[in-house]
C-alpha cells in the first residue's frame, strides 16, 4: 500500500548510519499541529530509555512528532541512555523549531547497546527536510529490523458528514508477546478527539488485537503502540464514548490494530504458518486466555505445526499446564472444521490425515472446546521453523 496520507501529517527517512550498512534506518512522523495523542507501552520491568520518556511526556496528552530509529535498542544503557534520548528528541525540537516536550523518540534493535549521537546530529537535519506527507512507506521501511516486509495498513470512515482517514504503520517479527518483538506501532489519524477518550479507546484495541500475538512468547523492553491525532477531519469532537461517532471510530481503531497485529504474526521470523488458538469452554475468561496462550507459546505443538505433525497430544499436553481447570475426559480439539479429538480420545488415522491437509495451509484454527465453563480466548501465532533458529542465532553479528 503506496498511499497514507493522512490530514496534517507528514513522513521522511533517511540513512543514518546507524546501522552500519547502506539502508533507511531513521524515521519521522510530524504533525503539522499539535496532535492529541495516546500510547500503549511494554509491561516489561525492563523498559527503554524511549520507553521511559515516552511514559512521561504523553501525561499530557500532546506530542508532534516521533523519531524511530532502527537496529539499536536504547535498552539497558542506564543514564548515557536516557540523556542520549533526550538529546535526540532535542535535536528534533532544534530541526522543526517546535518545543522538545512534544517530541517522542522510539528505538528497536540491540539491547545493550549506546546509540551513536554523531549518525543523529549529521542526520537529523536532513530528515526534518525531507519530510513529506507521501513518504510514509519508506518510514515502514526504515523501522524494520528482521522484518521481511513493510506492515501498513489504511482505513477511511464517515463521521457524521466528514471523512476521516486512520493509517498505520508496525513493526516486530521476534521479541513478539507485547502484553501490553520488538514490536512498534504508529497509528495517525485526523479525527477530532479528546486525549483521554483516545487513551480508553486504544488500550480496549491493544487488549483486542497486539495484546493477543504470540511469535515467541518474548515481550520486549521497547513495545510500544502510539496513536497521534490531528483533528484536521473537523468533525464534532469526540470527547466521550457517547459521542455521535466514537463507537464507528473506535470500531476502526480496533479493526486497523488487528490488521496490524496479525501482519506482524504473519511475518514472525522464520514463520510460514498464521495459526489461530481458541479456546472455549473454560470457567473464566483468565483460563482461556491462559490456555490459548500456553499452546500458542508451546515450542513443541509450533514446531509440530511447521512440520504439519497434526500432534494433537503436544496440545492436550500443553493444555495440562496452563493452569485452567478442566476434564482432559471431556476435551474436543479440531484442526479448522476437522475434528481430531472428541471427549479426550483421538479418533483415528482418518482425522489425522484430514487434518494433516488442513496443517499444509498458511492460514488455519486449532480449536480447543473444554466444555467446562462459558468462557473463551483467542490468540494469535505462527509456526518454529529452521529458520527461526538461525535468524536469532545470528541477530547480532
Amino acid at each position: 500500500m503506496s498511499d497514507l496520507s493522512v490530514n496534517g501529517f507528514q513522513f521522511s527517512a533517511v540513512k543514518a548510519g546507524i546501522r552500519g550498512k547502506d539502508r533507511l534506518d531513521l524515521g519521522l512522523i510530524y504533525c503539522e499541529r499539535e496532535a492529541q495523542a495516546a500510547a500503549v507501552f511494554t509491561t516489561n520491568i525492563v523498559k527503554a530509555a524511549p520507553v521511559l520518556l515516552g511514559m512521561e511526556r504523553l501525561a499530557n496528552g500532546r506530542i508532534q512528532a516521533v523519531m524511530i530509529n532502527a537496529s539499536i535498542a536504547n535498552a539497558c544503557t542506564g543514564a548515557e541512555g536516557m540523556a542520549n534520548a533526550k538529546s535526540a528528541a532535542k535535536m528534533v525540537a532544534s530541526a522543526l523549531g517546535i518545543s522538545e516536550e512534544l517530541v517522542l523518540v522510539s528505538s528497536t534493535g540491540v539491547i545493550g547497546q549506546q546509540l551513536d549521537m554523531t549518525c543523529f546530529e549529521k542526520a537529523v537535519p536532513g530528515l526534518a527536510a525531507a519530510r513529506d506527507v507521501g513518504a510514509a512507506q519508506k518510514l515502514a521501511q526504515a523501522i524494520m529490523t528482521t522484518d521481511t516486509v513493510e506492515k501498513t495498513a489504511l482505513r477511511k470512515i464517515k463521521i457524521g458528514d466528514k471523512e476521516v482517514t486512520v493509517a498505520g504503520i508496525a513493526k516486530g517479527s521476534g521479541m513478539i508477546m507485547p502484553n501490553m518483538a520488538t514490536m512498534l506501532c504508529f497509528i495517525m489519524t485526523d479525527v477530532n478527539i479528546g486525549a483521554d477518550l483516545l487513551q480508553e479507546m486504544l488500550k480496549r484495541s491493544v487488549h483486542k488485537s497486539f495484546n493477543r500475538i504470540t511469535v515467541d512468547g518474548d515481550s520486549s523492553t521497547n513495545d510500544t503502540v502510539l496513536v497521534m491525532a490531528s483533528g484536521m477531519a473537523e468533525n464534532d469532537c469526540l470527547g466521550s464514548l457517547e459521542a455521535q461517532g466514537a463507537a464507528v471510530f473506535e470500531e476502526c481503531l480496533a479493526d486497523i490494530s488487528l490488521d496490524l497485529a496479525l501482519q506482524i504474526v504473519a511475518d514472525g521470523e522464520g514463520a510460514n504458518k498464521l495459526v489461530t488458538i481458541e479456546v472455549k469452554g473454560a470457567r473464566t475468561e483468565e483460563e482461556a486466555d491462559g490456555a490459548a496462550r500456553t499452546i500458542a507459546n508451546s515450542p513443541l505443538v509450533k514446531t509440530a505445526f511447521f512440520g504439519q505433525d497434526a500432534n494433537w497430544g503436544r496440545i492436550i499436553g500443553a493444555l495440562g499446564r496452563s493452569g485452567a481447570d478442566f476434564d482432559q475426559a471431556r476435551v474436543d480439539i479440531f484442526f479448522d472444521n476437522v475434528k481430531m479429538v472428541q471427549d479426550g480420545l483421538g479418533l483415528g488415522i482418518k482425522a489425522e490425515e484430514d487434518a494433516t491437509l488442513i496443517l499444509q495451509k498458511d492460514a488455519f484454527t486449532v480449536l480447543v472446546d473444554l466444555k467446562n465453563g462459558p468462557a473463551s480466548g483467542v490468540i494469535y501465532t505462527c509456526d518454529f521453523s529452521i529458520d527461526y533458529v538461525k535468524i536469532n542465532a545470528d541477530y547480532r553479528s
